[in-house]
């Protein structure tokens, strides 16, 4: 594997995939990699790009136990994503322009960079920063 190919690919359930897909590209910047069509309208599998890192999802219910946020009450973890410092106000915008409900604000954290995290329409949780965790200079 080279230096920008990630090595953890994070899956996530949605209970309207096609409609995450389209959200996720337009509020937080994603690009689509691959769609999947499942039956039904569903989606057997997916991955989107941001940078280097890629997510993948796929529609709720499609394998035992897949479920969206919505349907246990809450997320049950949150992902975060680098984003270079410079582009992070436009991110922040963008995400909250797309109706991105935003549970922290953009702001300097004591531990070094920027960030934000909101919540996507199933809420699942995206933190969004400039930290970049274990990087030696965070030190």
């Amino acid at each position: 594997m080279g230096g920008d190919t990630p090595n953890i690919y994070p899956g996530l359930y949605y209970r309207d995939a096609p409609a995450a897909i389209e959200w996720l590209t337009k509020a937080f910047g994603f690009e689509k990699v691959m769609v999947v069509p499942g039956e039904n309208g569903t989606v057997a599998h997916a991955e989107l790009r941001y940078g280097p890192g890629i997510i993948m999802l796929g529609s709720a219910g499609n394998q035992p136990g897949s479920k969206s946020p919505l349907d246990v009450d809450g997320a049950t973890c949150g992902i975060y994503i680098y984003v270079d410092d410079a582009e992070l106000p436009a991110h922040y915008q963008r995400a909250k322009a797309a109706g991105a409900s935003i549970y922290r604000e953009l702001e300097r954290k004591d531990y070094g960079g920027s960030s934000y995290s909101a919540h996507d329409p199933e809420s699942h949780e995206w933190s969004f920063g400039s930290y970049v965790p274990g990087d030696p200079e965070n030190a």
